[in-house]
């Protein structure tokens, strides 16, 4: 819940950064909902893509404040983001909910970006790989077979926190999310980024960019200023 008029500045100062170098990763902006629309027509034509935080599973309904998938197509926005861990714990997302979430983003053609991550009570007492394996066989329907989407490793207890797990932890990790995704999707599974998330910052972009099976970054609080995103970039 960051933004308002006035990061539509930052927006255009990255616009104009990536315009005179040939970035190598994709880039997408992910606004609140407020903005996707003003950010769509700032962004487009630019290569850097739109998407949004959640999504609500029905079409349309009785559900006021809620944003539908097709809301989210109707305001520009391609990608957007579910499962998040502050939706899981806040809001007490459960798998089958973003399952469900995923089914609406597919429903519309938006490219979803599913979270998945451990607690620290869960890191500690071991749990880590059984907590996160779970979460995307249930959090990824199989209808998401050949489409385009990706998963992220948030461990939670590095949000906001400072923290960051070795490289050797985010590795194990991030290795048997490939593993999970390719028993449930076959030779779809093995090409399919997975991305870090967890105080990804412009001094450690590099060193876990570079990371076994890390093939990008969700990006939080350093993706507010274009100057600290741009590096974070640049080390893709």
């Amino acid at each position: 819940m960051n933004g308002l008029e006035a990061s539509l500045d930052e927006a255009r100062s990255l616009m104009a950064a990536l315009d005179q170098q040939a970035a190598a990763a994709r880039v997408a902006l992910c606004p609140p909902a407020t903005l996707i629309h003003r950010m769509a027509e700032l962004l487009g034509g630019s290569g850097v893509l739109v998407g949004a935080q959640d999504c609500r599973a029905e079409e349309s309904g009785a559900f006021t404040g809620d944003v539908s998938a097709e809301m989210l197509t109707d305001a520009g926005a391609t990608m957007v983001i579910l499962g998040h861990s502050e939706r899981r714990a806040s809001y007490g997302e459960t798998d089958a909910l973003v399952a469900a979430k995923v089914e609406a983003a597919l429903r519309v053609g938006l490219e979803p970006i599913v979270c998945v991550g451990e607690t620290l009570e869960q890191r500690e007492g071991g749990q880590t790989l059984e907590v996160v394996t779970g979460q995307v066989r249930g959090s990824l329907p199989a209808t998401l077979a050949g489409r385009d989407f990706a998963v992220a490793y948030e461990p939670v207890w590095a949000i906001g926190s400072g923290l960051t797990p070795t490289l050797e932890q985010i590795e194990e990790v991030h290795g048997a999310i490939r593993d999970t995704l390719r028993v449930q999707f076959g030779d779809w599974g093995g090409p399919l980024p997975i991305l870090y998330g967890g105080s990804v910052k412009p001094s450690n972009a590099a060193e876990i960019l570079k990371a076994r099976e890390v093939g990008g970054a969700l990006v939080g609080g350093a993706s507010l200023k274009a100057a600290d995103f741009l590096t974070i970039i640049e080390a893709a």
